[in-house]
């Protein structure tokens, strides 16, 4: 980079509105601490429902125990996730004036879904905690499918929503005014459903990695009984089929990105230049003063995979310097969502083949050690990857219609302050829910049985935490009848 690239960049951080800064940081801690107790509200109802029906099909009480421990954890969860939700909400607004100001009503049929979707959904978590020997058991049971449709349909008008910044639809620009405006056009934006179905996936990874990684943990310290190893599989299952799916859904979104987005796909394969023939697939590597540094390069592969042909893939010096994103920082964050991504679907591959084999890795505590981080592992690949996609389309909030400075407000104000503030809530979250959790989890196994679900009163009718709970002989009452 030249003295008048640097020159230019200095004065284009200078014009920069105040806002700006705070604005990001403030998103970028919120969002990146939201998203992680988003996964829980998207794939913790399946799992908990698949646990609690195997439980009544085969009268098992571990499964029951567990299915009604995994949903009080859930509750913790949610009630945290709702604190960080209601902060996003009033944040766009906020930190984002122009966006908010200029294509609210575009946005505005998703967000109110999204927000309708989340109290439904705390409605029926709250009836299935407190349902437990109040309900028949399949009606009981049931509770959970709406819990976990409520789930998908908020996460779905969010990414709607982040996919219409990626592909802008659903309103004209006549004279500088926003009109012609087409709500559903939003909602229903074709980039939408294949955003939502990798982020859908990232989630059970998520979610099933880090229950199992809890009962990983449990069995290296000796505790190899039958609840734990149910306690690893039935998550283990579902990630599993995330983690082989997620990179074919991943490839699928990408299809077409060198014409949506050519920018992002140039840092994503850190294309510096447009190649004469087909491009090679770049491991690693940065770009330093023009150069790339360090790069691992397997000819022809870059093309094959990001364009399914051996056309070129479309460089950086056909992107104006205005338009280009941050390149170096938006290619390690692809490529560590790839990377860790295809370590999590190798390990469930070695898994399941070896048990093919009849050997059983559970027994063995280097697996058990790598399966006691898979959580953190698919957490740091969800965040790659959504780092990657925001990152990559910089510089605009909406892609090719609204940059990211038009978007912030002139005024820092008192935002440094809130993002200050923001840090201490979310710590403190933090340091809450794992206390309570570890809580939790410490007494169930000092064998309580009466531990009361969170945020409301108990009843003789709703202890216990074992196998009496579900009182067999008044369900196979209300069965009959």
């Amino acid at each position: 980079m030249d003295a008048t690239q640097l020159l230019a960049q200095a004065a284009e951080a200078a014009a920069d509105p105040a806002g700006l800064m705070p604005a990001r940081q403030q998103m970028a801690l919120s969002l990146g601490w939201h998203i992680i107790l988003a996964c829980f509200g998207v794939a913790f109802p399946a799992i908990i429902f698949a646990m609690h029906l195997r439980g009544i099909r085969k009268k098992d009480p571990v499964a029951l125990g567990l299915a009604k421990r995994w949903g009080k954890a859930s509750a913790v969860l949610f009630a945290i996730g709702a604190v960080s939700g209601t902060v996003l909400s009033f944040e766009m607004g906020m930190l984002w004036p122009g966006l908010m100001g200029t294509y609210g009503d575009v946005l505005g049929l998703p967000f109110a879904f999204e927000g309708l979707a989340f109290f439904l959904e705390a409605i029926f978590l709250g009836i299935y905690l407190y349902g437990w020997g109040r309900m028949p058991q399949k009606l009981h049971l049931l509770m959970v499918v709406p819990m976990a449709i409520t789930g998908v349909i908020g996460t779905y008008c969010v990414l709607a929503v982040n996919a219409w910044m990626n592909v802008p639809v659903g309103f004209d620009v006549i004279d500088g005014e926003v009109t012609n405006i087409e709500p559903w056009a939003v909602l229903f934006n074709q980039h939408a459903f294949m955003q939502f179905a990798h982020m859908w996936v990232a989630a059970y990874m998520v979610a099933g990695f880090s229950i199992a990684a809890v009962y990983a943990a449990g069995m290296l310290n000796g505790r190899r009984d039958r609840h734990h190893r149910l306690g690893f599989m039935v998550p283990f299952a579902f990630a599993t089929i995330a983690a082989l799916a997620q990179p074919f859904v991943g490839h699928f979104l990408g299809e077409g990105l060198d014409e949506r987005q050519p920018s992002k796909l140039a840092a994503f394969e850190l294309a510096q230049e447009t190649d004469e023939g087909a491009s090679p697939l770049r491991l690693g590597g940065v770009i330093i003063d023009g150069e790339i540094k360090g790069a691992i390069e397997i000819p022809y592969l870059g093309s094959i995979i990001s364009m399914g042909s051996l056309d070129p893939v479309p460089g950086l010096d056909q992107i104006p310097d205005e338009d280009e994103p941050p390149v170096n920082f938006t290619h390690l964050a692809f490529q560590a969502m790839i990377g860790l991504g295809l370590l999590l679907m190798a390990a469930v591959a070695l898994y399941w083949f070896l048990r093919w084999r009849r050997r059983d890795l559970l027994d063995n505590k280097w697996f058990l050690r790598f399966m006691a981080v898979t959580g953190i592992l698919a957490v740091l690949a969800m965040e790659a990857g959504w780092i990657a996609t925001e990152v990559g389309r910089q510089p605009w909030i909406v892609y090719g219609v609204m940059r990211t400075t038009e978007a912030a407000g002139d005024h820092a104000g008192g935002l440094w302050g809130i993002y200050g503030g923001s840090v201490v809530l979310y710590g403190a979250m933090s340091v809450g829910a794992i206390v309570v959790l570890r809580s939790m989890a410490r007494r169930w196994r000092k064998g309580a049985a009466d531990l009361p679900s969170p945020y409301g009163p108990q009843s003789p009718l709703a202890r216990a935490d074992g196998p009496d709970e579900v009182r067999d002989c008044a369900d196979e009452k209300e069965d009959a009848r």
